[in-house]
């Protein structure tokens, strides 16, 4: 957990300068008590349904592990998660590939590791019937639909709108399980949705349910008995301290609801979710240096990290707390922009926050980073990316090397001509 030893900053009884002294920094730091709190908390509110870890939110083979070994099956949404999913020991048939664009090298490779599928099209279906058929297998599959629901949430991040890429048109899926009855080798077992990401309130994912079991409903008019209910995830968490929807509140509501309409479709029908970032995103911390302090139009404070390293603030004008890691026993005094190295104008990590002195040297905390951080990171302007550490009963681990300027260069080619 997060604490203070001296006026800087703990995570699992580690100070900060200690792992920054091992890394250097940027560097993510992931508390793994907080992850062990996020993950029994789930298991708690939810006993009897199926949780399936979203991969892409953090994909780090340590901290997928953890998730593994508590239980949860995985969400992936390409061979590369389906391969760090079961390289991390989730099994097969505990892992959903989902996607709006697999190609037939992923979906070979999902057949082949015996894994259930999330279909996005009636072409998805046909190619997984085709190849199944020529690998002498039964695939087990979903159909994501697209409910038309709409959270409130950032438009990049709403998955169930009626423009979304995502999913079958509501309307048009009971067409498609019919096909998928008829057709050899795949078998229709569940439905899924998936709304959005950072929703804080769970009415969106009620209408989306009940959208679902009206759907289901006339699915099972064709003979088809559905075995689970994918309902996907997005449960935000609190990013700007200002409260947020528990995980026993948001299971209370969604479990009345459904518990409520099963028995219309199948008493034994499960309840799968696919929580990721209120599952990680409080356990990390992104550990930045201050390399310059200006005063100009704004007092500007130029970090080491910027959204090469933490890309949401930039895309999605995200709010993110921080604070000066070295210095919490200061008291606030002035107002600072935190911004980055990139080369845009863009790169600001935060903006007008009330901090203490800052000073050249000083590290920068920024909370909440451990969900659609470093997964989303990049070498743009040729910054290799950075360290991943998990803090543990005062040990920590570095989880994932820093790059170097080898790992920048390391796939490329100049061709002979240019010699």
């Amino acid at each position: 957990m997060f604490g203070e030893d001296d006026g800087m900053l703990t995570v699992d009884g580690v100070r900060i300068d200690e792992i920054v002294q091992k890394t250097g920094t940027p560097v993510y730091v992931t508390s793994y008590g907080k992850l062990m709190e996020n993950l029994r908390a789930y298991k708690s509110a939810f006993p009897n349904q199926r949780l399936l870890y979203a991969v892409k939110a953090n994909y780090n083979l340590a901290i997928l592990k953890i998730i593994q070994k508590e239980g949860f099956g995985a969400d992936v949404f390409s061979m590369g998660e389906l391969y760090l999913a079961l390289l991390a020991g989730f099994k097969p048939e505990s892992i959903l590939f989902n996607g709006n664009s697999k190609s037939d090298e992923e979906i070979l490779a999902g057949i082949r590791a015996g894994v259930k599928f999330s279909v996005d099209s009636l072409d998805e279906l046909y190619t997984i019937s085709d190849m199944a058929i020529k690998e002498g297998k039964e695939v087990e599959i979903a159909f994501r639909v697209n409910p038309d629901v709409s959270p409130e949430t950032h438009p990049k991040i709403a998955t169930g709108l009626k423009k979304s890429k995502f999913g079958i048109p509501w309307e048009q899926t009971v067409e498609a399980y019919r096909i998928a009855y008829e057709l050899p080798n795949v078998i229709p077992k569940g439905i899924h949705c998936h709304i959005g990401s950072q929703i804080l309130s769970a009415s969106p994912f009620i209408e989306a349910i009940n959208r679902l079991f009206d759907v289901s409903a006339e699915i099972q008019k064709i003979g088809i008995e559905l075995e689970f209910m994918d309902i996907g995830g997005g449960l935000g968490i609190d990013y700007e301290g200002t409260g947020s929807l528990s995980k026993e509140d948001f299971s209370k509501e969604i479990l009345s609801v459904f518990e409520k309409r099963r028995d219309e479709i199948n008493p034994e029908l499960e309840l799968w979710l696919e929580p990721g970032r209120s599952i990680v995103g409080d356990t990390t911390v992104l550990i930045t240096r201050v390399n310059s302090v200006k005063r100009a139009y704004k007092n500007f404070v130029a970090v080491d990290a910027g959204f090469n390293t933490l890309i949401r603030p930039a895309m999605y004008n995200a709010y993110h707390r921080v604070s000066v890691a070295n210095k919490l026993n200061r008291k606030n005094e002035e107002v600072y922009t935190i911004a980055g190295p990139i080369c845009e104008s863009g790169d600001i990590l935060a903006e007008d926050r009330k901090l203490p002195v800052v000073e050249k040297g000083d590290l920068i905390a920024v909370y909440d980073a451990g969900a659609y951080g470093f997964v989303m990171s990049s070498q743009y302007n040729g910054r290799p990316r950075c360290a991943e550490v998990l803090a543990k009963d005062g040990e920590f681990y570095i989880i994932r090397e820093r790059e170097d300027i080898a790992d920048i260069v390391g796939k490329q080619k100049i061709p002979e001509l240019l010699f």
